[in-house]
Formats: structure tokens, sequence, C-alpha cells
């Protein structure tokens, strides 16, 4: 793997074994097919291969990358365990909150764990897919909020998918290293592996615009200053792609452990869910594939075997087109093994 020099421009396609005829198709597609993408990274074996912006953006602009901010907190409990500030992910989740106090006839919400938050498996009384995130939104204590409903309805161990559960991790986070994850992002995962300094973003409301909205820049927050666990962190593609390269690189960025192997090993092993510890997980001809996905089409694409990572930031739209199929269909064929 080739770490010692960082995206410098390819100077030779064929080191990198790129179908150039190929890798050409890429761009009108993209255009005609999947017009919310604002730019595309493309890195084989640590080099950049590919990279494109549209819709007037360009390399230093950053985007709001929604729920890919789950991965990035995936990786921060990781990393405050390989520090000590967390024993292990089957630590009860109510350990981290001795404050709060639960109903006496509460016995499954005693017995959450990381475990269950890292691979959405704890219960909430909500339908699949339809948390009302705009309720927690409206609370002056989203902690209390969803320690209220953690364990309400439903069973540990069944698979459903909360952004909620995602920002408790955060909270856990700060309560024990003392930082929010935007802090402890900077200091032991950003500034590490070459990404900027994640500014501190004044929120003036907890309205939408303020939340979701297109001015969104840093990384949101919570009315008592937790960094949101389960979106608003704003990266550019190269960024994506850094964080991406150091999960294909198994955690180290130029001879710097960032993140313990196991770590990596256990969040992206294939399960009956297809979720590890808040990845997205495939397997597409025996291949093993995980993403970190946002709503809109935002994407970190990790193809350790291919040694590849394709990180694509969009405009959030309804229902945009999957990027594994441009994935699968041009970038993959585009590099050859």
């Amino acid at each position: 793997m080739m770490q010692n020099k960082y995206w410098p421009t390819i100077e030779d396609a064929a080191a990198l074994k790129i179908d150039l005829k190929k890798l050409s198709k890429i761009d009108p597609i993209i255009k005609s097919e999947y017009s919310n993408i604002n730019g595309i990274v493309v890195v084989r074996n640590g080099y950049i291969a590919y990279e494109k912006y549209y819709n007037g953006y360009g390399l230093d602009d950053t985007h709001h990358v929604a729920s890919v901010t789950k991965s990035i907190i995936s990786a921060l409990i990781g990393i405050a365990i390989d520090a000590g500030y967390i024993q292990n992910i089957d630590q009860k989740v109510l350990d981290f909150f001795p404050d709060y106090v639960p109903d006496a006839n509460d016995s499954q919400k005693r017995e959450i764990t990381l475990r269950h938050l890292l691979t959405m498996t704890a219960p909430y009384p909500f339908e699949d897919w339809h948390e009302p995130l705009d309720k927690l939104c409206m609370q002056p204590d989203w902690v209390k909020y969803t320690l209220d409903i953690l364990g309400k309805k439903g069973s540990i161990g069944t698979f459903k998918y909360s952004t909620a559960g995602a920002h408790l991790l955060s909270s856990i986070i700060t309560r024990t290293t003392g930082k929010s994850a935007r802090e402890f992002a900077n200091e032991r995962l950003f500034k590490p592996i070459g990404i900027k300094e994640i500014p501190d973003y004044e929120m003036k409301s907890f309205g939408f615009e303020d939340l979701f909205g297109k001015n969104v820049k840093g990384w949101v927050k919570d009315p008592n200053s937790n960094s949101t666990g389960g979106w608003g962190l704003t990266l550019s593609p190269r960024d994506m792609a850094r964080f991406g390269l150091l999960y294909v690189n198994r955690g180290i960025w130029n001879k710097q452990r960032i993140i313990s192997e196991s770590w990596i090993n256990k969040s992206t092993a294939m399960n009956p869910n297809k979720y590890g510890y808040l990845w997205w997980l495939y397997e597409e001809e025996e291949v093993l594939v995980y993403s970190a996905l946002g709503d809109g089409g935002n994407i970190i694409c990790c193809i350790p075997e291919k040694e590849l990572v394709v990180a694509i930031a969009s405009e959030f739209i309804m229902n945009p087109r999957d990027r594994w199929t441009l994935i699968k269909e041009y970038i993959i064929p585009a590099f050859l093994d």
C-alpha cells in the first residue's frame, strides 16, 4: 500500500491499473443520471485516480454528509476504547448516564449496551424507518429524550435503524473524554490524517435550516452542545476519501496507528443484518464492500480487496439514484485487478 506521498496527481495510469477508456465514461453518466452529485474522488492504492466536481462546487468546498457522520462516530468510539476512555462495547448504556433515573419497571433499558447502539439492535417505540427526528429536534434535552424512548417496545437484538441512538454515542464520547465529538475527532482522527480542523458551528436556532439546511457548516450540535451523532458533519470529498482510505489501510496513516485493526475488522465484519458498527456491508462476488451512507446519495465506499475508495458528496434530494449502481457498473470496471 502506497502511503508515503498522499494525494499525488496521476502520472502513470498503468501503474494504478486504470482503464482510461472506461474511466472516461463516468463523467457523462454522472451529468446525465446523477445530477445531484457535487463532487467525487476515487482513490486507488492511496493515490487519487479520479476527481471531478459539479454544480459549481470545487475541491475546497465542504458538504453536509448526513448519516456518513455515523461512521465517523463509530471510528471515534473505537479510538476512545483504544485510549482507555471506554472499557468495551459491552458496557451498559445507562452506566454512562448515572444522573438518569429510569422507571423501576424498565428492565430492558438497563440491558442495552454500546454494542446495541453501534449495530442498530436496540429497541425503540417507533416503526422501522419512521423515526420521529423532528420530535427529537424540538427537545431541550436530546439525550434525556432518547434515553426515555430507548428500550420501549420491541426486543434487544432486532435491527432498527436509529439516528437518536447514534446521538447517544456522541454524548458518551463527550462524557468519557471531556470533549465534544467534534473536538475529539479534530484531535484524534482528523488532524492525524490531514483533514482540516472542523470549526465550531454556531447554532442560531434548532429549526430545519440550522440542523439540516444548505448553509450547515462545521458540525451541528444539540442544545447542550453535544455534536450530532447521526448527521450534521460537513466534509469535502477529499476529506471523505481520506477517512475511507484510513479504513482500507486498516487504521494506519503514514505509518502511524490511528485506529486499531481489530476495531476496523469488527466494525466491518459481515453479519445477517449487513450492518456493522455504523457501517453498511455488502458482498459483491465474494468481495467485501463496506460503506458510510448519507441521505441524498452521500457515500464513502471502501473495497479493501481492490484498494479502492469512492467518496461522493451530493446535494440532498428525495430518492436519489443508488450510488452502488454507479460504482459497480462504471467505477469498479475501470480499475483492473
